[in-house]
Parts: structure tokens; C-alpha cells; sequence
């Protein structure tokens, strides 16, 4: 078994107390679980990507438009990564890879996929936010996939209390995911 952990959107705009779409509290919450995740995968020469939700001021075509305020463009500090996790990425560069992503899912339109079956993994550890967006979505194309998943409960966070639960059980229950 090889293994990836895919830290999800750990940035000011979807973390911080000013962020743009922040979970705040809950999020800031998880910043020493994620940091102490990406140092034992670092430690042990394993697999981390960084996939960052990637906006472009005013973009009429991007569907998120109509949903959210705008967060996560391109240039601004709300894209970011967050707390300590900012510290990590500097030290760490060359063992993390960095992936803008467009969508709510790490996989749709990416070479994330290609970029994890040249390494052989076959199991991706998800964490960051937001649990009932975009780690569901990476989650469930994951599974869509192939790949085993393994979600850190203590590791993802949401702004809706509500949708954050029902998502831990789905991962369990529809997608066969260890949350641990």
C-alpha cells in the first residue's frame, strides 16, 4: 500500500477570521492536526499535494460565481495557505506538490490521478476544507477512482455543522472510507 495525503484548500480565504468563505473556528481548529499529518508524510518520504482552489476575479463562466463570494483569486493573499501550514509548504517545497484546482474536486481537471498512479499509490489520506464540498468531492472521485480513501475526521472542517456530519458518515457508509 502507497500512500498520498491530500491537504484541500488549507488557505486565509477558507480559514481565517477575515476570510472570504471561512469556516473559521472549526477550521483553525484542525491547523495542528494537518501541519503534524504533513510532517510524519514528510518524515517518511510519502506523497503530499497541495491542491488550492484556483479563482479569477469577475469569471463569468465559473459556476461558483452564482454560489459563493468570491474566494481563492488568483494573486490575492485569501489563496494563501494558512497558519502554520504556510510554514510547513516554505521548508518543505521540494517534497509537496503544489496543484491549482478549478473545481470542488482535486481530481476533475487536473493530473492530479496521472500525477499519484506514477507513484503508485493506491490510498489517499484526505483532510482540510471544506468536509461537505470539496473534500467530498475529491473524496468521491476518489472512490470513483479506485483508490482506498482514509479520512481524518479531526483533520476536515466545514461551515455548516450539519452538512460536516453528513459527510463523515458518507465517506463511511457510501464510499467505503476509514474515517478515523
Amino acid at each position: 500500500m502507497k500512500e498520498a495525503l491530500l491537504v484541500v484548500d488549507y488557505t486565509v480565504d477558507f480559514v481565517a477570521d477575515d476570510g472570504a468563505l471561512t469556516c473559521g473556528k472549526p477550521g483553525q481548529a484542525i491547523e495542528g492536526k494537518i501541519v503534524a499529518l504533513c510532517e510524519e508524510f514528510a518524515s517518511s518520504n510519502k506523497v503530499i499535494v497541495f491542491p488550492v482552489d484556483l479563482h479569477y476575479k469577475d469569471d463569468p463562466h465559473h459556476p461558483e460565481t452564482k454560489l459563493f463570494p468570491p474566494h481563492n483569486i488568483e494573486g490575492t493573499s485569501g489563496r494563501d495557505l494558512y497558519g502554520e501550514l504556510a510554514s510547513f509548504y516554505e521548508t518543505n517545497k521540494q517534497s509537496v506538490y503544489w496543484m491549482d484546482k478549478r473545481r470542488y474536486s482535486s481530481f476533475a481537471g487536473t493530473n492530479l490521478d496521472q500525477y499519484l498512479r506514477e507513484r503508485k499509490v493506491d490510498t489517499v489520506h484526505i483532510v482540510g476544507v471544506c468536509t461537505d464540498i470539496c473534500v467530498l468531492h475529491t473524496a468521491v472521485d476518489a472512490y470513483n477512482l479506485g483508490y482506498s480513501i482514509v479520512i481524518h475526521q479531526d483533520a476536515v472542517a466545514s461551515f455548516d455543522p450539519q452538512g460536516h456530519e453528513w459527510a463523515l458518515r458518507h465517506f463511511a457508509s457510501t464510499l467505503g472510507a476509514v474515517v478515523k
